[in-house]
């Protein structure tokens, strides 16, 4: 078992799933309060429609890259690999920014979807309440996957462990559980996923060295293999496990190391920074969400 491929998916699973979870708790808890529970179905078709699109969308991405001729699959990896990063970055920081508003726009969404009277208003806001999500969990499960070598099949279990997870807590949320602290869960999730993101990057660069198309910075920095390799050694499981989780290398280029050392120190300190209170709603606009 790889053990730090399972984990990486697991944490992706979780902390996606549980954002997913959460919209679709509110969207029913809401129609629960006004007297509307006749219309969940729409809601579970719209979030088990967009969840069934980022799935085939993430399985086309995974083959396609499997697929491709050296040094095509090397570049494309990389590309997707950087994208994930990308995405899962963009993710922390506006859920961070916007998470105090998205209980409060939901409901007036909500409301706007039954004034209509439309059928498919509901799914159709379910879906794309979710949609973003699985997009942006299905991108960053491939690179985590295609980073892995031969865990991503460790990648897909962890991660169906962690949306099981997510969907229990997503029940929980509907019932009015508040047993975990949501702004604490997020954070700390957050800090490892920017690890992982980090990893992710360093493993790009990586590929773009060894197929030539970036020339410099190549040579190995440090050689920690005779204290923590990284490769599948007899009796070696934390540094399988850290490559897996983190992109670890006990030989890592220089260029590699001074990416993966440059995003984590600017990353992590403008996520951990304290935030400025932001100004508030206008009137007759959606409140603030008091999760």
């Amino acid at each position: 078992m790889d053990y730090g491929a399972l984990s990486s998916g697991l944490l992706t699973g979780l902390r996606e799933g549980v954002e997913a979870a959460l919209i679709v708790a509110i969207i029913c808890a809401y129609l629960a309060r006004t007297g509307n529970r006749q219309h969940f179905s729409k809601v579970f078709a719209g979030a088990g429609s967009a969840i069934a699109v980022s799935a085939v969308l993430g399985v086309v991405l995974f083959v396609s890259v499997g697929e491709l001729p050296a040094p095509w699959e090397q570049l494309f990896e990389a590309v997707t690999l950087v994208a994930a990063a990308a995405v899962v970055t963009w993710m922390l920081f506006w859920m961070r920014r916007q998470a105090r508003f998205v209980k409060g726009d939901l409901q007036a969404a909500v409301d706007r979807a039954l004034d209509q009277g439309s059928v498919t208003a509901l799914a159709v806001l379910a879906f794309v309440a979710v949609i973003r999500e699985g997009l942006e969990t299905s991108l960053f499960l491939v690179g985590q996957a295609n980073s892995a070598d031969r865990g991503a099949i460790w990648v897909l279990l962890g991660a169906l462990v962690g949306l099981a997870v997510a969907a229990l807590l997503g029940v929980g949320f509907y019932q009015g559980s508040r047993r975990i602290n949501l702004a604490t869960f997020f954070r700390w999730t957050g800090v490892a996923l920017i690890f992982i993101a980090a990893g992710l990057l360093s493993t790009a660069v990586h590929e773009l060295i060894e197929i030539g198309v970036m020339p410099f910075g190549g040579q190995t920095l440090f050689d920690l293999s005779a204290v923590l390799p990284h490769d599948r050694v007899a009796g070696n499981v934390l540094g399988q496990f850290l490559r897996a989780l983190f992109g670890y290398s006990a030989t890592p280029e220089v260029t590699t190391f001074f990416v993966w050392l440059a995003y984590v120190v600017v990353v992590l300190t403008l996520f951990l920074r304290p935030m400025k209170s932001g100004p508030a709603p206008a009137a007759g606009s959606a409140a603030p969400a008091r999760t």
